[in-house]
């Protein structure tokens, strides 16, 4: 069933599908987060993702999403080569000559568990720099499998500053039960989408 390989965007609202929306938990934004704007600026859809065909809708519907808030969103599997996009250094190479200065990235990280992402691992090395995150969030993908009772999925999503390599942004969505790949994925990037907006990254 590689379909439901991530279904990280898959299921981050399936509300629509699964009867509640799923909701975004433990938000976390780095201090001065308000004086940033992405606004006008390219910013690139990132979904970790071992299923190609799931990574490529999710970042085409991120890309869309950002775009319809005053970003110039693209998707990743447009700037990187599919044999080249493991490896941060070659990423990085392609990323910059893009002159992306932002990044969204959704990754799946629990699978039918109740343990939330706690706030505190956003704050660390690993995640501060989004070149130190990207191998190790391609280290750590999750396989979903389908047909279990009251499974519970966990999504999490990382808003990068590009231009000084940091952090700004991080949440966890939530949901139970999906029922609908395509949807839940539409669900989630407008989720993040609205708040990178609440939060005034996309003001002019």
């Amino acid at each position: 069933m590689k379909r439901w390989m991530f279904a990280a965007v898959v299921l981050l609202l399936a509300g629509a599908a699964a009867g509640a929306r799923a909701k975004l938990i433990n938000i976390w934004a780095a201090p001065g987060v308000q004086n940033l704007t992405f606004a006008n600026q390219k910013v690139i859809g990132l979904v970790i993702s071992d299923d190609e065909s799931l990574r490529m809708s999710g970042e085409e519907a991120l890309a869309s999403e950002l775009t319809e808030r005053g970003m110039r969103g693209d998707a990743a599997y447009r700037v990187i080569p599919r044999e080249e996009l493991r490896d941060p250094q070659k990423a990085k190479g392609w990323f910059e000559r893009t002159g992306a200065t932002g990044v969204v990235a959704l990754r799946l990280v629990d699978v039918n568990k109740e343990v939330s992402q706690p706030e505190v691992i956003w704050t660390s090395a690993t995640y501060a720099s989004f070149w130190n995150y990207y191998p190790y969030g391609w280290g750590s993908t999750f396989t979903i499998v389908p047909g279990r009772n009251d499974t519970k999925i966990k999504i999490e999503t990382l808003v990068y500053d590009l231009s000084g390599d940091k952090l700004i942004w991080a949440a966890t969505s939530e949901t139970t039960n999906p029922k609908s790949v395509r949807a839940a994925v539409k669900d989630i990037v407008q989720a993040t989408a609205d708040e990178m907006k609440k939060r005034g990254l996309t003001r002019r």
